[in-house]
């Protein structure tokens, strides 16, 4: 589920039109349209668009059936397709697609003089556990063909229940999959049903005790708050039993409703049977304070993990590194351009085709709209515990920029919705804040901001 990743920060903020309004006006009154970042300037931290990628997407969009919530790119193979063993084998939807993606990866152009090893490689759907263990086997062997592969790379996979079983899991393994994010999404029967979830909770715990049977050592479980009906009740059951199953790592999205999918036909966001805002931040608080009193770092606003458990696929994205994407609505980002291939496997399958005959270049280009990177490094950032760097920040972009940003976040400081740390990381007084809006602070005693 890659497009998660990208949720955008500022629907936790207060005022939103007016956040907006500031952070964009900070940020675009400061540059040229178009201009190059300051040479020399913290060149792994705010520069690395122009450095080949070491992460890879591939989107598998198979999944039993889609759910209501979900506006992703996905072919539904009926909830009575075979999922726990390798029958799915022959059946041609996938094979097609697994041959037409491998087509895309042997087809795409790699215009850097050096390429260093993919270091991550994350497969999203869809379900890819629905995909046989033998076909996901040929696309690693043809990324490791391509670009390489560390021999230490994260290979991540989203697995929901139901969909495999020891016999499957082994297979994934041996082909080196190292990282599992399971699907739940919730641990009551009623909610998977109205979710139109393919599985239910007899199933749930079947693959967790799989996780451990198998003994996978780095596994994500996935879950849902502000669905339909959803009560603080059911949420901190889901909460708990999650922290009894004890995954290395817990992922806590919020039901986003999308056009175009049931949940948007059928609910208004902030309307019975949805909880309002003020429900919604409630689940978020819970969620944070029972998963951090269990031992797990919160260090995204979605992501939490044991030590040392962070996602490296997902840092990828939060700290603005290029990546490849591969398969149907995928995006890339290489050379400081995005870029996502079409969600019709008609326009894919086109795609591809102008691909192979060199009708399509997206290789990206040198002249990068450091406006656009700025904004683009201030949201990324803000999802981390870590937040903003400031003096990096400075570094690249320059001292007005970071004077206008500051400037911009001063309401929030004072608020206490934002915080400013200096460089021990100590939280920083709004007065001192306001005493530092100067050349000598902004960097020093100011040295980071974050949620």
């Amino acid at each position: 589920m890659q497009k998660s990743i990208l949720t955008p920060i500022f629907s936790t903020f207060p005022a939103k039109p007016l956040y907006r309004k500031l952070l964009c006006r900070a940020i675009s009154g400061n540059f040229n349209p178009i201009q190059t970042v300051r040479q020399n300037a913290a060149p792994n931290i705010f520069t690395t668009p122009q450095l080949p990628p070491t992460s890879v997407y591939i989107h598998l969009p198979f999944c039993r059936k889609r759910c209501h919530y979900c506006d992703f790119p996905v072919v539904a193979l009926g909830s009575n397709s075979p999922t726990q063993t390798n029958d799915n084998e022959d059946d041609p939807r996938i094979s097609n697609y697994i041959e037409l993606l491998c087509r895309e990866i042997n087809a795409s152009r790699v215009s850097f003089e050096s390429h260093s090893p993919l270091e991550t490689v994350f497969f999203g759907g869809g379900t890819p556990s629905l995909v046989p263990p033998r076909l996901v086997s040929s696309i690693l062997d043809l990324l490791k063909g391509k670009f390489g592969v560390t021999s230490d790379a994260e290979i991540s996979m989203e697995m929901d229940p139901g969909t495999f079983d020891v016999k499957k899991m082994e297979e994934f393994m041996e082909l080196g999959v190292n990282r599992v994010s399971l699907g739940v999404q919730a641990f009551q029967e009623q909610l998977l049903k109205a979710c139109g979830r393919a599985h239910g909770v007899d199933e749930v715990n079947e693959a967790i005790e799989i996780m451990k049977s198998c003994g996978v050592e780095n596994w994500s479980l996935d879950l849902i708050s502000s669905l339909p009906n959803q009560t603080p009740q059911m949420w901190e059951e889901s909460l708990k039993l999650t922290i009894e199953a004890q995954p290395n790592h817990v992922s806590v999205y919020d039901l986003q409703v999308e056009q175009g999918t049931k949940f948007g036909t059928l609910y208004t966001p902030g309307e019975f049977p949805l909880p309002t805002d003020v429900q919604s931040a409630d689940f978020y608080r819970m969620a944070s304070r029972m998963l951090s009193g269990a031992g797990y770092n919160h260090y995204e606003i979605s992501s939490y993990c044991q030590d040392g458990f962070e996602c490296k696929h997902n840092f990828t994205y939060w700290k603005n590194k290029p990546f490849y994407g591969f398969g149907l609505g995928s995006a890339s980002y290489v050379r400081g351009m995005r870029f996502s291939r079409p969600k019709k496997m008609g326009g894919y399958i086109n795609f591809v085709r102008s691909l192979e005959n060199g009708m399509v270049d997206y290789t990206g280009n040198t002249n990068i709209n450091v406006g656009d990177l700025a904004s683009d490094i201030v949201m990324l950032s803000l999802r981390t515990a870590a937040g903003l760097n400031l003096k990096f920040f400075r570094c690249a972009f320059g001292y007005s920029v970071v004077a206008s940003l500051c400037e911009a976040y001063k309401p929030f400081i004072e608020s206490g919705h934002v915080l400013c740390l200096n460089e021990q990381r100590r939280v920083v007084t709004a007065d001192e804040f306001n005493a530092s809006l100067n050349e000598d602070g902004i960097g020093r005693g100011l040295a980071y901001i974050r949620l």
